[in-house]
């Protein structure tokens, strides 16, 4: 973990960037029911009950000296959609 950490002290360099690469699946849900809006001194009110609308996965690639990133959703996880992800 220290070797990673060493990384981020180091000055950016553009020939050879320092970019995190990550993924993550998501479930799209909807409520059934409208949420109660919150008044003075009560909360909002959600129920517990929901709609699924399916799944995503959404691929973030970070390069944290700069601050550059680039985000893609895209409907289902493969090894040709990450990969294609990670050329961009």
């Amino acid at each position: 973990m220290e070797e990673v950490l060493y990384l981020y002290h180091l000055p950016y360099d553009p020939l050879f960037p320092l970019i995190s690469i990550d993924e993550r699946p998501c479930q799209l849900i909807d409520d059934v029911l409208q949420p109660i809006p919150m008044k003075e001194g009560m909360p909002k009110r959600e129920d517990y009950h929901y709609k699924r609308n399916g799944v995503c996965n959404v691929f973030i690639a970070f390069e944290p000296l700069t601050g550059h990133r680039i985000v893609q959703v895209t409907k289902r996880r493969t090894n040709s959609t990450m990969l294609t992800s990670w050329r961009k």
